[in-house]
């Protein structure tokens, strides 16, 4: 089993940065990847960053260039710096891990709320 518990979430204006943190715990070694997700209000959840064990990142063409997702491997903790933000970045944003092969390994986080208003 694997805990993600994400934090960093909260409200600023448009043009502002925040940090989010994915801190996990359990049979982390069973972890490939650790993608961040969002879901705004009566939208789907969409797959924002991702970063393999290997350390290769992707990112939705929506936040390239303003978005940084990273890990430290000696605090077990993935983090999304997120820079330029705007409304519509508006969303409760998600971390998840999972197994390459083995769909079975697969946990998500509670969620933490960013707001990007003025």
């Amino acid at each position: 089993q694997v805990q993600l518990v994400e934090s960093g979430g909260g409200l600023v204006q448009p043009g502002g940065s925040l940090r989010l943190s994915c801190a996990a715990s359990g049979s982390i070694s069973i972890i490939d990847i650790i993608s961040w997700y969002r879901q705004a209000p009566g939208k789907q959840r969409e797959l924002v960053a991702t970063i393999r064990s290997s350390g290769s990142t992707n990112y939705a063409n929506s936040v390239k260039g303003r978005f940084t997702i990273s890990r430290d491997s000696a605090k077990n903790t993935w983090y999304l710096q997120m820079n330029s933000l705007k409304p519509e970045d508006t969303a409760v944003y998600y971390c998840n891990g999972r197994h390459l092969f083995r769909p079975e390994y697969d946990y998500w986080g509670q969620g933490t709320q960013v707001a990007v208003s003025s």
